[in-house]
């Protein structure tokens, strides 16, 4: 795609880089086929060729306005366009950059600045736990709007205390430890059983992840750099062999820290080595299926529906490890149908576009029904919490059933 940038952008990193992006492009339209909201909505605009015609404007000089703004927000960032894409065109870091700009530009109502800013500081404050405790003690009171967004209590269980030789890194992250703290509890204790120490580096946190799609870089960068800091000491001594992410979301964010770290002199190469280790658990967990299999005390359930989360099949590109896991374990798996499309989840879209997400995951809901699951599995908090909210099927992370039949319910 032909481009000439403004003054404004064309020596800036960020518009050399959209620039290159650009320039992949052969309008071909592939991509409109596999966007979720083109295919709700059915408008160019909302799809990822028009949103990349929306942008080029803007960063030739274009004024955005409201409209061009409410067509980006609409947008999942589900790179599902990017699987689709024959000429490689990293849509994601594109629209990153083009909300940013257009952000910039254009004023946003109160309501939205107010909303955006409450996602972007309370779910990763300090404050976001016992806020959420005190929903949970109120969840009858909670209106329901926001009661999707506040389930149970959820038991966790212990974290397993051993040593072993062979080490790992995980996340504790922002949200996942207050929502849903089973799940990197049953990860611990599923590592643990086939001889491998889970470690969480005191100072580490958010991903940068939520701050990064709210279009707030400067904290996620910071974020980033937190993190890389926390990690290093067990990094360059060589004492972890991998960072592994029982959260596709986070993990496609540490998997990118080498790219949004990469002009920075202090933190480019520790960044890139980071990024390097980073594994989600069904890319690191196979290499054990034989210890497994001797282990496995009991079968919860025999037919699951797997949903397998955009952020781990399109932003990292890793695909089948955890269904050919539980298969070799002995479960039934099945995909459902549109395997490939977004549940509605996307972190912050369930609750700025709730229309079309809670669209978009009844939709996702029938196509895993019509498999006649016992339970629903996953690879991410977001899409769990998202789909167990429109069904009474149980809904949880793969490695915290591995972790039932391993050990038994927490």
């Amino acid at each position: 795609m032909e481009t000439h940038l403004s003054p404004e952008f064309a020596s800036t990193p960020e518009g050399q880089q959209a620039e290159a992006i650009l320039r992949n492009c052969v309008h071909c339209g592939f991509c409109t086929a596999t966007c979720p909201t083109y295919q709700l909505l059915g408008d160019e605009l909302d799809g990822p060729r028009g949103r990349i015609y929306q942008i080029k404007q803007v960063l030739e000089g274009e004024a955005p306005t409201r409209t061009t703004q409410l067509h980006l927000d609409r947008c999942l960032t589900c790179r599902n366009c990017e699987t689709t894409c024959p000429s490689g065109v990293e849509y994601g870091r594109l629209v990153d950059i083009g909300r940013a700009v257009v952000d910039a530009k254009v004023e946003r109502p109160a309501g939205e600045k107010l909303a955006r800013w409450a996602l972007r500081e309370g779910m990763t404050s300090s404050l976001f736990a016992p806020a959420i405790k005190l929903g949970q003690a109120l969840r009858p009171l909670v209106p329901a709007a926001l009661r999707d967004k506040v389930p149970p209590r959820q038991r966790a269980g212990k974290r397993p205390q051993r040593d072993h030789a062979r080490k790992v890194l995980m996340l504790g992250g922002c949200v996942q430890p207050t929502l849903m703290p089973n799940i990197g509890a049953a990860t611990a204790r599923v590592l643990d059983a086939v001889g491998v120490q889970p470690l969480l580096a005191d100072g580490a946190g958010c991903c940068g992840a939520i701050r990064q799609h709210l279009s707030d870089h400067g904290g996620a960068l910071a974020d980033m750099k937190r993190n890389v800091d926390a990690w290093w000491p067990l990094v360059e001594s060589g004492a972890v062999e991998a960072i592994v992410m029982d959260a596709s979301g986070c993990g496609a964010m540490v998997k990118e820290y080498g790219h949004h770290l990469l002009h920075d002199p202090a933190y480019a190469e520790r960044a890139q080595r980071i990024s390097a280790l980073c594994q989600d658990i069904s890319e690191y967990l196979p290499q054990f299926a034989a210890s497994l299999k001797t282990l496995l005390k009991n079968k919860p359930v025999d037919h699951l529906a797997y949903h397998p989360p955009c952020t781990l099949q399109h932003a990292q590109q890793v695909r089948g490890g955890a269904e050919a896991l539980l298969r070799e374990l002995g479960f039934e798996v099945k995909l459902p149908l549109e395997s490939h499309l977004c549940c509605g989840s996307a972190g912050t879209y369930s609750v700025l576009q709730p229309e079309l997400s809670k669209e978009l995951r009844n939709r996702k809901l029938q196509h895993l029904a019509e498999t006649a699951p016992q339970r629903i599995v996953s690879s991410n908090i977001g899409c769990i919490q998202h789909l167990q909210s429109g069904t009474t099927i149980l809904v949880q992370h793969w490695v915290e059933l591995l972790d039932e039949a391993l050990h038994g319910k927490p």
